[in-house]
């Protein structure tokens, strides 16, 4: 019985992105980069102090993901503990440190589909952890 044939697919279906590696040139060690060869019509790897160059095994030179969504508690620092505005907890203990004194906000996310969310900042500075 053999086995089933490589995917380029990843477990939840998606595509599997291939890897952008850096490349340098085996004479002089300095980067190279990707050049059209208008003749042939193929993407090679040029080095702009040497001569060197090779064709591209992947055609893929650059990759830029946006995330479409920022995180609930993006630009959160340590500092808030420090805020006099927020209102502070006593009653919500931190689960990572057990610090009694928490602050909280409501989240930042403004969206329909976002119901009221509060997260808390632990107020013991060695910790600072964020949760819900």
């Amino acid at each position: 019985m053999s086995s089933p044939a490589p995917s380029d697919r990843d477990a939840s279906g998606k595509k599997k992105l291939e890897p952008i590696n850096f490349k340098f040139c085996s004479e002089c060690s300095n980067m190279l980069y990707p050049k059209e060869d208008e003749a042939n019509r193929r993407l090679m790897f040029v080095c702009r102090t040497c001569s060197y160059s090779e064709v591209a095994t992947s055609t893929c030179v650059y990759r830029n993901i946006i995330h479409s969504q920022a995180g609930e508690t993006a630009g959160v620092t340590q500092d808030v503990t420090s805020d006099p505005t927020l209102p502070r907890e006593t009653k919500k203990p931190c689960p990572v440190c057990d610090h009694k004194e928490t602050v909280f906000f409501q989240s930042q996310q403004r969206s329909a589909e976002t119901g009221m969310k509060l997260f808390y900042v632990c107020c013991n500075k060695e910790c600072g952890n964020i949760f819900q």
